[in-house]
């Protein structure tokens, strides 16, 4: 799946803007991409990471790369409750998608990472996952003549961690997919949605509180909080965000994930125990597991059987893949 550096035709990210090359424009052309000042976006860093997002050999046993677990062709996710790591070992939680990943205020589904650089690392030298060691990848991707010189014309540098980290976030930063129904429709578009979306977004808008989690443009607020999956994390091995700060109050929290093409990217939850969106639909109507540290905004509420197909219907206006053709994947 990788391409030559040159790939222009897929997408260009200019520091305060983007343009589309050979492709009709979209939503996503106007969209102003936040970059940090040490990592600004362009052509070659970006296609210097999609070639080592793509590269297995950034796994020990070169098995596989970043798109083992986030596939283009499934919203880059991987459908699997756990990911499968090297020696096929699974790891610890759900594979999130990272489209629009440019736009998270934290990383991990801890929220405790500042950026997407920082991100980069952790599953290159986890254990179960790529299972690297940063020093040894380094040595062995800087004798690779393509990426050596990668790192001399782009950054002016060896290979070394800095272009990985810098070259992967930025490329994952280009991955946009905000040109779904349900913004073409809050743009003006009235014909965007079908009745029966129209109706499910006034319910998840309106008459229930979704939005004070997912609320649009991005579906998600960013931030950690308990929902109420389990009645007690007493005994699991993930206990979320406490095991970042071992603080107590953080026992069962999360990062609220965004909805966004949340029809492709199943199973669902930290630990994708919930194989559907019924399920989901499920969990949130009972108004949660009733977990001590739940958060108070998750209430039990009533749906007639139609208003669950509108509500369902309503997810599927939240499906962008025109990255897909844009982006030549």
């Amino acid at each position: 799946m990788t391409k030559a550096f040159g790939i222009c035709a897929a997408i260009i990210i200019l520091g305060f803007g983007i343009l589309r090359c050979g492709s009709s424009q979209d939503l996503n052309a106007s969209i102003v991409v936040p970059t940090p000042a040490d990592n600004q976006q362009s052509i070659a860093k970006i296609a210097l990471g999609r070639q080592l997002f793509f590269d297995k050999r950034l796994s020990l046993d070169g098995s596989i790369s970043c798109a083992s677990c986030h596939d283009p062709n499934k919203a880059f996710t991987d459908n699997l409750a756990k990911s499968k790591g090297i020696k096929g070992q699974l790891s610890e939680r759900n594979a999130p998608s990272i489209l629009n990943a440019a736009f998270l205020k934290t990383a991990m589904f801890d929220a405790h990472l500042e950026s997407l650089e920082l991100q980069v690392i952790v599953p290159i030298q986890e254990a179960v996952e790529m299972g690297h060691n940063m020093k040894v990848l380094i040595s062995q991707l800087r004798k690779i003549p393509e990426y050596q010189a990668a790192a001399k014309s782009i950054y002016n540098r060896e290979f070394d961690a800095w272009v990985l980290t810098r070259s992967i976030a930025a490329f994952e930063r280009s991955l946009l997919s905000m040109n779904a129904p349900i913004d073409r429709y809050l743009n003006g578009d009235t014909k965007a949605l079908t009745a029966a979306q129209k109706a499910g977004w006034k319910l998840f808008s309106e008459k229930l509180y979704c939005t004070q989690c997912h609320p649009a443009p991005y579906f998600t607020t960013y931030e950690a909080a308990n929902n109420g999956l389990y009645a007690s994390y007493e005994g699991k091995t993930d206990q979320g965000r406490f095991r970042i700060h071992h603080d107590s109050s953080d026992i069962g929290k999360f990062k609220i994930p965004s909805l966004r093409n949340l029809p492709l990217t199943y199973p669902y939850m930290h630990d994708g125990s919930l194989n559907n969106m019924a399920a989901v639909l499920a969990h949130y109507q009972k108004g949660g597991a009733k977990h001590p540290l739940q958060d108070p905004r998750i209430v039990a509420f009533q749906l007639s059987s139609i208003e669950k197909k509108q509500l369902l219907a309503f997810f599927d206006a939240l499906i962008d893949t025109s990255y897909l053709k844009r982006d030549g994947f």
